[in-house]
């Protein structure tokens, strides 16, 4: 970003405040520019990677648009998830087929996700997905307020295990992933788990604004974590 001029920035700071204030602020700025150009080149680094690989057009479990309906239940192709978009965006909800809840940081995700689908439907299809049978997962859909996606499940199949986001013991590992079609064909694109290689958490901070504002706090997030229950978690009980 090179040299500030204080007197030629657009202030980020209400008048009146301090000549340290502002001059932490520009630093500040800087490094919040760096970062963001950090965050496109990545992203540009992204599109770049060589073809995935092709994966099988796996059947999943959908039911009614209205969750309040259990019926009918239909098998929906991994291929039709894409309607008449060229891109899939599916976010892998942590919810073993043995538990009564998702986990809560990925109810926090699809919360967030629910919020915008309107708006990701103008540029890309996209779906939950999870373990869980369908009946228990619609459910939880149902009590989130998730009516605004596309919730699958992926229960008697190899989806979650071919593509990771099951361990060899079965339990769930919470990711998002993206697809492409070729003709008929479906191809794997990318996928972000919350971890990195290394094992290093907030993998998908960036999907989510709760984290971003959080940080803009003088404490920061803390070792604040979410939970299924607190008030206005639950649309409905």
């Amino acid at each position: 970003m090179g040299e500030v001029d204080a007197a030629k920035m657009e202030p980020m700071w209400p008048k009146g405040a301090s000549e340290e204030y502002i001059a932490a602020r520009i630093e500040l700025a800087k490094a919040e520019r760096t970062l963001r150009d950090q965050i496109e080149d990545v992203a540009a680094a992204r599109r770049r990677v060589p073809p995935g690989l092709l994966v099988d057009d796996y059947s999943f479990a959908e039911g009614p648009a209205d969750l309040g309906q259990p019926e009918p239940i239909r098998t929906t192709k991994l291929r039709e998830l894409f309607g008449q978009h060229e891109t899939l965006v599916v976010y892998h909800l942590m919810f073993h087929p043995d538990d009564d809840e998702a986990c809560p940081m990925c109810s926090l995700w699809v919360d967030g996700f629910q919020g915008v689908a309107h708006h990701l439907g103008q540029r890309t299809s996209f779906a939950v997905i999870a373990k869980a049978p369908l009946p228990k997962l619609r459910g939880w859909a149902l009590r989130r307020g998730w009516d605004g996606l596309r919730i699958l499940s992926s229960h008697d199949t190899t989806f979650n295990a071919d593509l990771n986001a099951e361990r060899p013991n079965g339990d769930q590992r919470p990711m998002i992933s993206v697809f492409t079609t070729e003709g008929e064909q479906v191809r794997h694109f990318y996928t972000l788990p919350a971890n990195f290689h290394d094992d290093a958490q907030r993998g998908i901070d960036l999907l989510s604004p709760v984290w971003n504002v959080l940080d803009l706090l003088p404490a920061g997030r803390g070792e604040w974590y979410a939970e299924n229950h607190y008030a206005g978690r639950e649309r409905r009980a």
